[in-house]
């Protein structure tokens, strides 16, 4: 089995050789952000596990989405779009999101296992989900989950 890493270097060489520039563009950018995580990791020529890897591109992904937010606000379509292209292709690298159901019920589920009763237990209910399904789940939708379920 591939590590995603692996795969990362293997679907740079492809987009290479297939001349497909905003693949490229995108795989070299997430691998040289990989390489920095290394350095900080103090593993410079080593690898990422999955889970690194993983949340080195939700870092990347992060960082596409508030571009595309702050782009449209701008009103500049043609950077927005750009960025939303990049995205997609770096959503191929992550889990499958979970559904609308399989999220409330996680959270009823999470809710339950942790004893959140108010509000303010929110932060143990978001900790334990993000912690076991990292990538799998946005941030902000898994609040306004959390924060309707524990408030109604």
């Amino acid at each position: 089995m591939t590590t995603l890493f692996a795969q990362i270097d293997q679907d740079y060489i492809r987009a290479y050789k297939a001349k497909d520039s905003v693949r490229l563009s995108v795989l070299r950018l997430l691998k040289t952000a990989a390489k920095n995580r290394l350095v900080e990791l103090k593993r410079p020529g080593g690898a990422l596990t999955d889970a690194e890897m993983l949340q080195v591109i939700i870092k990347e992904g992060k960082q596409r989405q508030d571009s595309i937010e702050q782009y449209t606000k701008a009103q500049r379509p043609d950077l927005a779009e750009k960025e939303a292209a990049e995205w997609d292709i770096l959503k191929e690298y992550l889990p499958q999101p979970l559904s609308e159901d399989e999220l409330h019920a996680l959270v009823d589920v999470t809710i339950a296992k942790v004893g959140a009763a108010s509000p303010r237990d929110m932060g143990r209910v978001m900790t334990a989900i993000m912690a076991e399904y990292a990538g799998r789940v946005d941030g902000k939708i898994l609040s306004a989950a959390v924060k309707a379920r524990l408030q109604g």
